[in-house]
């Protein structure tokens, strides 16, 4: 089966799981079934606001990554109203990848059946040699499983500093980010692609060039992977530094969208969960965010 995505894909992420329960809520232990109920509420509205923006969008290029643990209501309106539907499948914050549900894994995402199953994996080629070796077996099994069917694979990759790589450059975690990590994720690309594990789309973090962004596209794109796609993770990061990364992004072929939360959602939540906003003013503003984001891309994106 040929892999890849070939149209533009601009998703509202909001998968997250231990840092919206710990960060967002400031819940520390197990929920309660009034948190627990809060925080799913809180999936609903953000995927509110997406279905507010989807109204004015492009048919088929909007759509929601999100989870199972908080998010099961949101998935199932997203699939409802016909959206791109990306489901997470990893365990949360963990070093190493797991399956959330372990050898169960299957009958989660065919109960879902999303367009997209989503990982998310720490890969640093200067690391752990053994550690690499174990996530990429693991990698690989489940895009075994997923060739023969129609869900496509969604790889979101992670390179964090290595103790010596930030040794080398004076400990300056900007300096890694410009100096080596571009580097250091083409080669995760390829020692991924050689382990047998072959996403649909990759989930990079962003760059502070166009030439960097080139240069992860072609390593997605390399030895007759044509259709494979990038597109631009967010990291929770600010509104400005986030617009840096996708104009260095969007015109670059191989390149098609953004797969973005916490900069889009997370103050409105915060508003809201504070008392300072009703519901409907924040599915207003998220959605606000989400369609000022996909307009600044798409403005990168078209040749001047």
């Amino acid at each position: 089966m040929k892999h890849g995505h070939d149209t533009p894909l601009y998703i509202l992420a909001l998968d997250h799981r231990t840092s919206f329960r710990t960060k967002l809520f400031g819940i520390d232990r197990a929920a309660t079934p009034d948190e627990l109920e809060r925080m799913i509420e809180a999936k609903r509205i953000i995927l509110d606001g997406l279905l507010v923006a989807a109204e004015s969008a492009t048919p088929g290029t909007v759509g929601a990554l999100t989870d199972e643990e908080y998010g099961a209501a949101a998935a199932r309106a997203a699939k409802a109203r016909g959206l791109p539907l990306a489901m997470c499948v990893e365990r949360s914050s963990r070093a190493e990848f797991e399956l959330e549900h372990g050898d169960d894994f299957a009958r989660h995402i065919e109960a879902f059946d999303p367009d997209f199953v989503k990982v998310l994996t720490r890969y640093n080629p200067g690391g752990d040699r053994e550690l690499n070796r174990r996530q990429a077996e693991k990698l690989a099994r489940l895009s075994d499983w997923l060739e023969p069917r129609r869900t496509k694979y969604l790889f979101e990759v992670l390179v964090p500093a290595e103790p010596a790589q930030l040794a080398q450059l004076d400990r300056d975690p900007d300096r890694y980010a410009r100096e080596l990590r571009p580097e250091l994720t083409v080669t995760a690309i390829d020692e991924l692609h050689a382990a047998g594990v072959e996403p649909d789309v990759w989930k990079v973090e962003g760059f502070d060039s166009t030439r960097d962004c080139r240069r992860v596209a072609e390593a997605a794109r390399a030895d007759g992977r044509d259709g494979v796609a990038c597109v631009v993770l967010g990291a929770g990061a600010d509104e400005a530094t986030v617009a840096h990364w996708l104009r260095q992004a969007a015109s670059v072929d191989g390149f098609i969208g953004f797969a973005i939360g916490r900069t889009i959602f997370w103050d409105a939540l915060k508003g809201w969960l504070g008392g300072r906003a009703d519901r409907e003013t924040t599915v207003e503003a998220i959605a606000g965010n989400y369609r000022q984001t996909i307009e600044l891309y798409e403005s990168a994106a078209t040749p001047v």
